[in-house]
C-alpha cells in the first residue's frame, strides 16, 4: 500500500488545488476551481453532467493543462505535461470506461509499461501485488487473463494497479456504475483500508447514497465550486440544491397499479450471435397496460439483446413476441415503430441518432415519410421547428436551436433529443435502457414524470437501469436477468436491494420466486 512521502504529514494537504481554469475556445469548463483534499480524506467531486467534474479530473491527471491556476501534491507545486507526471507526483485514476487489454493478464495488465528496456519484472511484482491484495483481502487470479473476468473484477485490476504504481491519491470515476450492491459494498469497505493506510480519495459519483459516506463533498455548478462541506454536516437535500441551484420535488410514483391486459409478450425468446454463443435463453415476460417492468442487470447481460429483439433490430432463433396478439416476428423496426413503440436505446449516438443531423431532423427519425412532416415531397421545415423547439424548451436541451447538429451536443443532450422523440412515439409501449444516464439531476425528475405519464396513459413499459433504487421506486415487477437468463422477477417497492444484486451475480433467489410471475 502506498506511504507518504516523509516531508508530508497529517496537517499538509495531499492535494491543494488554487483558482484552476481551463478554457475550450470560449467555453469556460472549469472557472478559478479551488480544492483541497487531505490524507487519508475521502472527497465526493458532486456536479451535474457538464459542471466540470471531468475536466477538473482530467487536468489533476496530466490529460489537459490548466490554463491557469496551481496544483500542490503533498506541499509540492506541479506541472503535468502528461498522465506520466501525474502518476510519479502518486495520482492515480481509474477512468469510467477502463484501460486494459483483454488478452493479458492481471499481472500483466499491472505491471505493463513499468519494466526496463523488453524486462518486465515479474516475479518482484508478484509479491508487490500479492501484498497488495492481501491487505484488501481481495482475491484475485494474477495468470487470469483480463477478458476472462468479472466486470468489477476487472476494475479491481485498474485500481491494484494504480496502488502497485504507488498511487497516494487516487480519482476514481463513477466507479459503481457497473457493480452489483453487493460489490459496491465491498469497494467502499476496501476504500476505507486504504484510507486508513493514508490513501487519499476523489469519488466523482452522482449516487447520493455513496456521496454521503465521503468525509467532504465539493459541489460544481457550471465549472465553479459552488460549495465544499463536510458530509456529516449537510443532507441528500441541501447536496442537490447546491448542485442544481434550486430544491427539487420528490417524484412520487403513485399508488401501483394492477396492470391491465397484456399489450407485449416475450414466450421462449432465445437468440445467439453468429459465432453460436447465447445471448438471450428462454425469456419469457409479459407487459400489461399501465404498468412499469424493471430489468436489472450488470451491464452486458443481455439487455441490449432483449430491446433489440422486441423492436425487430435483432431475429431471434426461438420463441415469439407479440404485440396486440400480432406476432413481430415478420415486421422490421419501422412496422413494430409505428404500432406505437418507443425505444430508448442504450447506445445514444450509435443507435439512436444520426451524429451529422439537425436536433429537428433528428426528433422525426423514423417518421419522417409520415403526412404530418410532410410538405408535398419534402420535409415541412416550419412545422419540424416547432416541434423541435417545443421539445427543446421541455427537455432544457442545451443548444443553439432547432438546426444544432446533434455531434455537437453533450451525451446529456443528445440523451434528451431521443426521449424527447420517443416518448411521443410510445402510445402502446415504451422500452427504455439507462434513459436516464448522463443526465442532469433536474432532467432527471422530468424524465421520472414523463415515464410515469405514459404508464397512467396505458402504455406498457420496460424500463433498465442501472439506479436499482429509482427500480424499486417505479416500478411494478423487477426481472433480474443474468447471461441471457431471467433469475427471477420480483415485486416492485417489496424488491430488496441485496437479493436483487445476489441474482445480478447469477445466485438463485432465496425465496423461490416463481419464474410464472411473469406471465
Amino acid at each position: 500500500m502506498p506511504v507518504s512521502p516523509a516531508h508530508a504529514d497529517a496537517t499538509t494537504p495531499r492535494l491543494h488545488v488554487q483558482r484552476l481554469t481551463k478554457r475550450f475556445g470560449a467555453l469556460v469548463a472549469n472557472d478559478a476551481v479551488s480544492l483541497t483534499v487531505m490524507p487519508g480524506e475521502l472527497h465526493c467531486l458532486l456536479g451535474e453532467n457538464g459542471a466540470g467534474k471531468s475536466t477538473l479530473s482530467s487536468c489533476l491527471y496530466g490529460l489537459y493543462r490548466p490554463d491557469e491556476g496551481d496544483i500542490y501534491v503533498d506541499g509540492r507545486e506541479m506541472r503535468f505535461a502528461s498522465p506520466a507526471d501525474a502518476i510519479a507526483a502518486g495520482i492515480g485514476m481509474v477512468h469510467q470506461h477502463f484501460v486494459l487489454v483483454p488478452t493479458f493478464t492481471v499481472l500483466e495488465n499491472i505491471i505493463v509499461g513499468t519494466g526496463s528496456g523488453w524486462r518486465l519484472p515479474a516475479a518482484e511484482a508478484r509479491r508487490k501485488v500479492e501484498a497488495i491484495c492481501q491487505r484488501l483481502s481481495l482475491s484475485l487470479d494474477l495468470d487470469a487473463e483480463v477478458g476472462d473476468l468479472s466486470v468489477g473484477q476487472q476494475q479491481w485490476v485498474e485500481i491494484v494497479k494504480a496502488l502497485y504504481l504507488g498511487a497516494r491519491l487516487l480519482i476514481l470515476d463513477e466507479p459503481t456504475a457497473v457493480l452489483t450492491p453487493q460489490e459496491s459494498a465491498l469497494l467502499f469497505a476496501s476504500l476505507r483500508k486504504m484510507l486508513a493506510d493514508g490513501l487519499s480519495v476523489i469519488l466523482i459519483s452522482h449516487k447520493m447514497n455513496e456521496v454521503l459516506q465521503a468525509d467532504r463533498v465539493t459541489v460544481l455548478r457550471r465549472g465553479r465550486v459552488v460549495g465544499s462541506v463536510r458530509t456529516a454536516d449537510s443532507s441528500r437535500h441541501e447536496l442537490t440544491t447546491m448542485m442544481v441551484g434550486r430544491a427539487l420535488s420528490i417524484v412520487d410514483a403513485g399508488e401501483r397499479s394492477h396492470g391491465g391486459g397484456t399489450i407485449l409478450s416475450v414466450k421462449n425468446v432465445s437468440l445467439r450471435d453468429a459465432r453460436g454463443v447465447s445471448l438471450l435463453r428462454d425469456v419469457s415476460l409479459d407487459f400489461r397496460a399501465g404498468e412499469i417492468v424493471g430489468l436489472a442487470g450488470i451491464a452486458g447481460n443481455g439487455q441490449r439483446e432483449l430491446f433489440e429483439a422486441i423492436c425487430g433490430l435483432r431475429p431471434i432463433d426461438a420463441g415469439e413476441i407479440t404485440l396486440d396478439g400480432q406476432r413481430l416476428d415478420s415486421c422490421n423496426p419501422h412496422e413494430i415503430y409505428r404500432m406505437g413503440v418507443g425505444h430508448v436505446p442504450e447506445d445514444r449516438f450509435k443507435d439512436g441518432l444520426v451524429p451529422d443531423f439537425s436536433i429537428a431532423e433528428n426528433l422525426v427519425l423514423g417518421d419522417h415519410r409520415e403526412k404530418p412532416w410532410r410538405h408535398g415531397l419534402t420535409l415541412d421545415v416550419g412545422r419540424l421547428r416547432q416541434a423541435a423547439n417545443e421539445a427543446i424548451k421541455n427537455f432544457s436541451i442545451a443548444c443553439n436551436g432547432a438546426e444544432a447538429v446533434v455531434r455537437r451536443l453533450s451525451g446529456g443532450n443528445a440523451q434528451k433529443v431521443i426521449l424527447a422523440r420517443e416518448l411521443a412515439r410510445a402510445s402502446r409501449v415504451l422500452l427504455c435502457n439507462q434513459p436516464t444516464r448522463g443526465l442532469d439531476v433536474g432532467v432527471i425528475e422530468y424524465v421520472h414524470r414523463q415515464i410515469l405519464e405514459k404508464r397512467d396513459a396505458g402504455a406498457a413499459i420496460l424500463l433498465a437501469s442501472e439506479e436499482l433504487e429509482d427500480l424499486i421506486a417505479f416500478c411494478d415487477r423487477i426481472a433480474v436477468i443474468f447471461r441471457g437468463e431471467i433469475m427471477a422477477v420480483l415485486p416492485g417497492r417489496q424488491a430488496d436491494i441485496a437479493e436483487i444484486g445476489r441474482l445480478m451475480a447469477g445466485g438463485t433467489d432465496a425465496r423461490a420466486a416463481d419464474k410464472g410471475m411473469s406471465n
